[in-house]
């Protein structure tokens, strides 16, 4: 008897903030593929990562416990395994296209096969790593555009990590990766169940868009959080040297301008969105490519993203904050047969999905998982999510201020905590749901203040004690 069990179809960006879909009501979007997944999906409108980068909120994602626990806290800390491996296990062929950023890069981490495609401009690690992509330019006789290239640039450090892609279409990362899951969809045999990672470099930086994508954003008036000194003056010490450095060194080729003109902000946003437009194209042509080859009637997608993207609100540069743009990702589960489309505002992690994919595949959920299923979510029960979220980011070779640097949220606070340092961040986010106004040394709030520190506490003491048997060499 045939495997009936759901084909299950993951799709995910890289740095796509929140308000980036017009289905999420963000009228300045062009993203109609996108808007049908939304509009037909369950959408989780507060699902939170737990981690201000790349590497740690994905393992966190694919393992299931908070990056504390798993020991990857930053970029190139050894990630080889996963939940995938119990999916491979049970009979599920696993595939991978495009970025899943394990270290070392190809490891096999339960899939059958994986055609790795990693960040558009590496430097800090994997700068001499030859993926997919950069075999096929160089099979052509092409130089990848990095930031050796714009630095030539007169403008380099006044564009914010705003380019034009100049070579051809097809070459440009994230068609690369879009062509190539189309390309496996066409071209392997059909295989049931079947479990497919497919994953966008973009709209990280560089941004670098197909021209064409960028000129009607730049002809649109683009929603820009005014920063003022005030806001800049009452951040924490360790996110003043997070600007200072962003402007000293040019991470995946951005420079930070302490000062940006409107017209700076305007193209860099012009630009980030046009990209989440070129890949909201690509993905309509996969779902097209899944149901012309059978598996979309019994195929589970999601999609989401690892981060945000703070692109200048707030003063600040990508990531490493823990503003709700970082934070705060798009999610949405499209199976129409299967789920009925509505909206869940319960607070989650997006870690999560773990346990929710593990029973849809009817495999036991580990018992230790710090991740909690979101199937009566999904099924439109009543589902009361988490009282609270969290965020974590160690310090790397980009937050440089800071030994460690965690977040607790709930529905209408947020606190962020600074290891060994008096600073940090308290926000009321139902009176300021911008985050511009920093209640941390209000005498007023400071109740509520030590009411989440305490919470942060309780967490990190259970935490420890619940996975005490979880052995961090799995790795």
């Amino acid at each position: 008897m045939a495997d009936q069990r759901p084909n299950i179809i993951f799709i995910i960006t890289d740095q796509q903030r929140y308000d980036t879909i017009r289905a999420l009501g963000y009228d300045h979007m062009d993203t109609p593929n996108l808007d049908r997944l939304f509009s037909e999906g369950v959408t989780f409108t507060n699902c939170h990562v737990t981690a201000a980068s790349c590497a740690p909120a994905r393992a966190s994602l694919f393992k299931g416990y908070y990056p504390h626990t798993t020991g990857i806290l930053k970029n190139a800390d050894r990630w080889r395994r996963s939940w995938i491996e119990l999916l491979n296990d049970s009979g599920y062929h696993c595939t991978n296209v495009g970025k899943m950023h394990t270290w070392p890069f190809e490891t096999e981490l339960g899939f059958d096969e994986r055609y790795v495609v990693e960040n558009k401009d590496r430097y800090l690690e994997g700068r001499y790593y030859f993926d997919e992509w950069d075999k096929a330019l160089r099979f052509r006789g092409l130089i990848k555009q990095q930031r050796e290239q714009y630095r030539q640039r007169e403008d380099y450090r006044d564009r914010l990590g705003a380019f034009e892609w100049e070579l051809s279409e097809d070459t440009h990362p994230d068609t690369f990766v879009g062509d190539m899951a189309l390309w496996w969809i066409n071209s392997f045999p059909k295989t049931e169940p079947l479990f497919l990672e497919i994953g966008f470099p973009g709209p990280h930086p560089p941004y670098d868009p197909v021209p064409r994508y960028a000129e009607p954003y730049l002809k649109k008036d683009l929603p820009l959080l005014e920063v003022t000194q005030d806001e800049l003056d009452n951040q924490p010490r360790a996110f003043k040297e997070l600007r200072d450095h962003n402007n000293e060194i040019d991470h995946d080729s951005v420079v930070l301008d302490l000062n940006p003109t409107n017209e700076q902000r305007h193209l860099q946003r012009a630009y980030y969105l046009a990209n989440v437009t070129m890949i909201d194209e690509k993905v309509g042509q996969i779902v097209d490519a899944l149901e012309q080859n059978g598996y979309l009637e019994n195929s589970i997608v999601i999609f989401t993203s690892d981060h945000g993207d703070c692109l200048t609100d707030h003063g600040h540069s990508q990531k490493w904050t823990m503003y709700d743009l970082i934070t705060r990702i798009p999610l949405t589960v499209w199976a129409p047969g299967r789920f009925s489309a509505h909206s869940v505002d319960k607070l989650c992690q997006q870690m999560d999905l773990g346990p929710t994919i593990l029973e849809w595949a009817g495999i036991d959920v580990p018992s230790m998982l710090e991740a909690i299923s979101m199937n009566e979510a999904l099924e439109g029960d009543t589902w009361n999510g988490r009282d609270y979220v969290f965020a974590e980011q160690i310090k790397d070779g980009i937050l440089t201020g800071c030994e460690f640097m965690t977040m607790v949220r709930n529905k209408d606070w947020k606190l962020v905590h600074f290891l060994d340092d008096p600073d940090g961040q308290l926000f009321d986010m139902k009176h300021d749901p911008d985050e511009v106004k920093n209640l941390w040394n209000a005498a007023a709030f400071a109740e509520k203040k030590q009411e989440l520190l305490d919470v942060l506490r309780e967490w990190r003491i259970r935490s420890g004690i619940e996975t005490a048997d979880w052995s961090q060499d799995w790795r």
